[in-house]
């Protein structure tokens, strides 16, 4: 061994060159252990030698056995082994700098950064790391990116390019393929490109003390990654399988627009006078990285007027490269999921999931493990705030077309028996025709939906002089705001029929006599002023929505509520002429009853016995019932109460004692109230209490500012209270307030107290808030906070999820 070689190996070391070495007749491993005869031919060589000679030359010696690339032994033909040594030089020289087309990437720098806080190149695991996002996203670009910066990293590497579109090639035998996808993965690994390497432990043998990055481009089955790296043990210490994701996330508005014109323009901005048709088209692309750069590619060296000429295709249609790529998700999904697929595109987008999985129920396309395929692919998503269904607008624009070039969709002119659903937005039309029989040929029509989805002022105008004779009898979803008639078809029956939705319609009946109404699960018919009667529910069995709001003309409910015993939500506030409710009526899942404004209510369930089989009722809301007296029992499960504007004049310790539960009481303006039980100041949950404008309350409970888990929102009126124990200069009539008392300042949650005189402490406002006037008004009984829209605002009734 010469020691001028060993001197000359330091020094390609130290000076950081790239290193192809090449062992001829001799193993790697005694290189890097210094064993053998290559160990003894070192020992031989360092007599003599200083310690520190002989370190540097050891360190040397395990630097290019590390990055060893070809060893004569793994090779059956020397000639062989100097053509691929001649290509891997060749490619070496030939190659650009790594990572230089990825700098003028927008973005990329922070998915790499994030990449590699996944990757821990310092540990010595293996590590497998998933890209997951939407088509066009940017997945393949990210990962070409960072092979190109991370590479210099590792002793060698690989990009194996589409693996999906590689493992879906027709084959007579599928198992046959996988076996050569394998030989041919295995070969590139070790670099032997033309090379069958059918021995897993040659590839295990070869890598084994190296540094290795495989990426994989667009695995989309779990079969694929199987067929590959299967037997990950192959490149070190490690456990396979993908458990670190990196979610691609849209780029920013700033981002997505700066990708659009560095294709459209060629440049990071716009030019002069095109701001704001790039920021349109923008908008269009819906961000997604692919198709900004399709349409900017598409419209590059057009002028201004070109780009706006093309602006209505680019609207209406998708572009061959977009579909392609969008296509490929779709076109691997079942023929259920794609169905599922379709519904939403054309029906559900922006739809709550568990009111899709409803309306879609008996459709056997079993929509919850659907569902969780387009998830997982990333063809939908849901927001987390409340469990809305949404789907990108280019996705979207494919399903649509996808359904149009099928023919299931046509226009309600030409009805057919092929068509499942229309959807109608009122708002954006001013007119429309339809005549009795629009529907008689669409037998298999399953959802149909007129809706608004803005407020207007202008009302659309409907042609429909003779009324509507047909409705199908498939119809699972019926929505139609607005509804022009009087009463459904006679011939219609709701047998199939889910959902009920007809608010502001001209409706005063619905039907005649008992209808098959199993299916029914939501019913809402509010702002229907001139419905006058609610039909005969006792088949509506699963019925667990009633909303009636606003329904002024509406005189009783009908004794068959008392087999609703699947209900949950009954709205009935504003309905002006409501004069009973059923007793002895069987409501044990009631949750939210809201008779808010049902000021000529004269019967209500008050017997204890009948309210109390309400074991889930957990919201009452009967404020201005005028005719409601006293505070009426309740079951424990109540949490939330209103009795505002009512004549009830005691709240009472027997009834209070009981609500174990209660979080909000709200009893402002009830003007008989005298008596309020210390009872409240027990109630562990209590959040709110709203006695404002009782102004015949004398006594106020003096516990509740004592209690030691106060933690309210207490609303009142100070200036009548004359309760012992709370000290005079508080509530004072004809002195400013010039002190807060102990109990009260010991509690520093206290966010809110109303007093109708004026105060004088300089008190912080984020301490207590002391609604008063400004110094020398005069104080004319009821403020602001007296009006009941202002403190319903802050206080009212939980609202029910609107389908």
């Amino acid at each position: 061994m010469s020691r001028w070689c060993l001197n000359e190996l330091v020094e390609i070391k130290e000076s950081s060159k790239n290193v192809m070495p090449v062992f001829y007749e001799v193993n790697p491993s005694h290189v890097r252990n210094l064993s053998g005869e290559f160990g003894t031919a070192f020992e031989e060589a360092c007599q003599g030698k200083p310690e520190d000679v002989k370190q540097r030359w050891r360190e040397a010696l395990v630097y290019v056995a590390n990055i060893a690339v070809e060893s004569s032994q793994n090779w059956d033909s020397e000639a062989d082994m100097v053509e691929k040594i001649a290509i891997s030089i060749s490619k070496e020289l030939n190659s650009a700098p790594s990572g230089g087309d990825s700098d003028n990437l927008v973005g990329i720098n922070a998915h790499t950064r994030e990449m590699d806080s996944l990757l821990c190149l310092g540990s010595n695991e293996v590590k497998m790391v998933g890209i997951w996002g939407p088509a066009g996203i940017g997945k393949t670009t990210v990962a070409r990116a960072l092979f190109n910066q991370l590479s210099k990293n590792f002793q060698h590497s690989i990009f194996v390019e589409n693996v999906k579109g590689s493992y879906r090639r027709p084959v007579l035998d599928r198992d046959g393929f996988k076996l050569r996808l394998q030989e041919q993965f295995r070969s590139e690994v070790i670099d032997h490109k033309h090379m069958k390497i059918q021995d897993l432990g040659v590839v295990k043998e070869r890598l084994q003390d190296l540094k290795v990055l495989v990426v994989l481009d667009d695995v989309d089955k779990l079969e694929q990654l199987d067929a590959l790296v299967k037997h990950s043990q192959c490149f070190g210490p490690g456990t396979h399988g993908i458990k670190l994701i990196y979610e691609m996330g849209f780029p920013s508005r700033s981002e997505a627009l700066e990708i659009f014109c560095q294709s459209a323009f060629g440049k990071s901005s716009a030019p002069d006078g095109y701001g704001e048709l790039a920021t349109e088209i923008t908008d269009l692309a819906g961000y997604l990285p692919l198709a900004l750069k399709v349409l900017g590619s598409s419209l590059r060296g057009m002028n201004k007027d070109e780009q706006k000429a093309a602006l209505p295709r680019l609207k209406t249609s998708l572009s061959e490269d977009i579909k392609n790529v969008l296509r490929v998700g779709y076109d691997g999904l079942h023929e259920k999921d794609k169905s599922i697929f379709l519904h939403i595109a054309c029906l559900f987008r922006g739809e709550n999931v568990e009111y899709v999985k409803l309306l879609l129920a008996n459709s056997g396309l079993e929509v919850n493990f659907g569902l969780q395929v387009l998830t997982s692919r990333s063809l939908v998503y849901m927001l987390r705030c409340n469990r809305t269904i949404m789907m990108h607008s280019l996705l979207q624009h494919l399903g649509r077309e996808v359904v149009c070039a099928h023919n299931l969709l046509t226009s309600l002119e030409n009805g057919t028996g092929a068509v499942l659903g229309i959807y109608l937005d009122l708002s954006k039309i001013n007119e429309w025709f339809l005549n009795e029989r629009s529907f008689a040929g669409m037998h298999n029509l399953m959802f149909l939906k007129f809706y608004k989805s803005s407020l207007c002022k202008d009302r659309t105008e409907l042609h429909l002089h003779r009324g509507l004779d047909y409705l199908p009898r498939k119809l699972t979803l019926l929505h139609w705001d607005a509804y022009p008639t009087t009463s459904l078809p006679q011939s219609f029956r709701p047998e199939f029929l889910v959902v009920l939705n007809s608010r502001e319609s001209k409706l005063e009946k619905l039907w005649e006599g008992e209808q098959p109404l199993r299916s029914l699960t939501h019913m809402d018919l509010s702002m229907s002023e001139n419905l006058k009667e609610i039909p005969d529910l006792s088949k509506a069995v699963n019925l667990e929505e009633l909303c009636l709001s606003h329904c002024s003309s509406l005189v009783m409910l009908p004794p068959s509520v008392k087999n609703l015993n699947k209900l949950v939500v009954l709205e009935m506030e504003y309905c002006s002429k409501l004069e009973s409710i059923p007793t002895n009526i069987n409501l044990e899942s009631l949750s939210i009853l809201n008779l808010d404004k049902c000021s000529r209510l004269t019967t209500f369930p008050d017997v204890p016995e009948t309210v109390m089989s309400w074991p889930n009722l957990a919201a009452l809301d009967m404020s201005g019932c005028k005719n409601l007296k006293t505070f009426p029992c309740l079951p424990d499960t109540i949490e939330w109460l209103n009795f505002s504007r009512t004549e009830i004049q005691e709240v009472p310790s027997r009834v209070v004692e009981n609500l174990c539960r209660l979080s909000k009481l709200l009893m402002n303006s009830c003007m008989k109230l005298r008596s309020i039980s210390s009872c409240i100041s027990r109630l562990e949950n209590i959040e709110t209490l709203d006695f404002l404008g009782c102004k015949n309350v004398v006594n106020f409970p003096v516990e509740i500012f004592e209690s030691s888990p106060f933690c309210h929102n207490l609303v009142m009126e100070m200036g009548d209270i004359r309760t012992p124990g709370l000290p005079r200069p508080f509530y004072f009539r004809d002195s400013y307030i010039d002190t807060i008392p102990d109990c009260i300042t010991r509690h520093c949650k206290l966010p809110f107290l109303n007093s109708s005189r004026p105060v004088s402490s300089n008190i912080e406002s984020d301490f207590i808030w002391f609604d008063q006037l400004r110094k020398g008004e005069e104080w004319h009984g009821d403020d602001d906070m007296s009006d009941e829209s202002a403190n319903e605002a802050d206080y009212g009734i939980p609202s029910t999820q609107e389908n």
